[in-house]
């Protein structure tokens, strides 16, 4: 979508959800752009919650972002302006006149917050919860460009999102490291990794690690036919075995490993799929066996290059768009290009493992099960 209405004096960056390797990069992108096109760059604290929370923060929940504000922070993992998935301004938790916590929609404040400060267009950086806010802002009038981040490679219409490299590649290092433990000891180890609706990561870093089974979500798991994998293995003399599942993964006919049931104004958290597949594993094959969750690990630390170089992309091509008279638009990699695509197009959608693309059919060609 564009808008003849270009001009632009001030902008605002926020980073919400879960933290990604690269956020910083595209912080740092997108402030020296638009300074280098004498715009004002702020910052947003904590999501929106620097906006929406104001008396949480002394110091001011709008920052003002500089050249010197930016320097050096390309290859830090996190984000200097903080990130939070609590508090959705679209379903915001309160405590009602009955002492009861409910949910409301805040948007209307954030626009006007947004007017308020002079706040000419806004850069959300996020996963598909910021992406739902920025098109409800959007349609409110506010001229938004979304910069697409998570780890898990789950949003639709960017071949892939920064952040997913780095976690691919510190899985694949654990990998890697938990080959000669496990041999030592003759152990089956389950690696848990982050993946709650799409098992990209245990993909990408089973293959590269050499795994001997991967479990996503996108197929439902019968640890039968993995208890026969661990078995032929230990007869050729392969006495370990390596399993990686991602957090969403389900048995056949079951349900996803839940610690934690959704909240007000808070999603379920998943975990405890690696203990179960433990479990039911030493169980069918009679090996000693042992987890590693990765979790956290996964998000932290400093980004790859190419998560590194993907940040500084989109942070710039963001800055672009509005320079561009853009509005309500995705900044999206589609090789060798970073594209455009509307909002309203991403929401709601979700990019799964297809299960007839060549990564898949590799891996079934090395002969690794997916529990089916």
């Amino acid at each position: 979508m564009t808008n003849q209405l270009s001009h632009v004096k001030r902008i605002a960056i926020c980073t919400g959800g879960g933290d990604a390797p690269g956020l910083n990069a595209v912080i740092r992108a997108a402030v020296l752009a638009a300074i280098n096109r004498d715009w004002q760059v702020y910052g947003i604290r904590d999501g929106f919650n620097g906006l929406l929370l104001p008396e949480q923060y002394p110091e001011g929940g709008l920052i003002r972002l500089t050249r010197n504000s930016v320097r050096g922070i390309t290859h830090l993992g996190g984000t200097i302006l903080g990130t939070t998935n609590r508090n959705n301004p679209l379903h915001f938790p309160i405590e009602g006149a009955d002492g009861k916590i409910e949910q409301v929609d805040r948007t209307d404040e954030l626009v006007r917050a947004m007017k308020l400060h002079q706040i000419d267009a806004l850069i959300s950086i996020g996963g598909d919860g910021s992406m739902a806010i920025a098109t409800a802002l959007a349609q409110k009038g506010m001229r938004v460009i979304g910069v697409p981040k998570t780890i898990d490679n789950d949003l639709d219409r960017t071949v892939v999102t920064f952040g997913f490299d780095t976690a691919v590649a510190f899985a694949t290092e654990c990998l890697d490291r938990l080959h000669s433990t496990a041999a030592s000891h003759n152990r089956v180890m389950v690696v848990e990794v982050m993946g709650r609706y799409a098992g990209w990561i245990a993909l990408h870093a089973g293959i590269a690690g050499s795994a001997d089974a991967i479990l996503i979500p996108e197929i439902p798991y019968d640890l039968s036919f993995v208890a026969t994998k661990i078995r032929a293995r230990a007869e050729q003399g392969s006495l370990f075995s390596i399993v990686i599942v991602a957090e969403g993964a389900k048995p056949l006919g079951g349900r996803t490993a839940i610690l934690e049931g959704e909240q007000v104004g808070r999603a379920e958290r998943l975990g405890g799929i690696g203990e179960r597949v433990a479990a039911e594993l030493q169980a069918l094959t009679d090996r000693e066996t042992r987890v590693v969750v990765l979790g956290h690990l996964l998000r932290g630390g400093t980004p790859t290059t190419t998560d590194r170089l993907l940040g500084l992309r989109f942070g710039a091509a963001a800055v672009r768009a509005l320079q561009e008279g853009r509005a309500g638009v995705m900044v999206a990699l589609d090789p060798p290009n970073v594209d455009y695509v509307p909002l309203d197009e991403v929401c709601g959608r979700m990019k799964t493992v297809p299960l007839d693309c060549d990564t898949m059919l590799t891996a079934r060609d090395l002969g690794i099960s997916f529990g089916d």
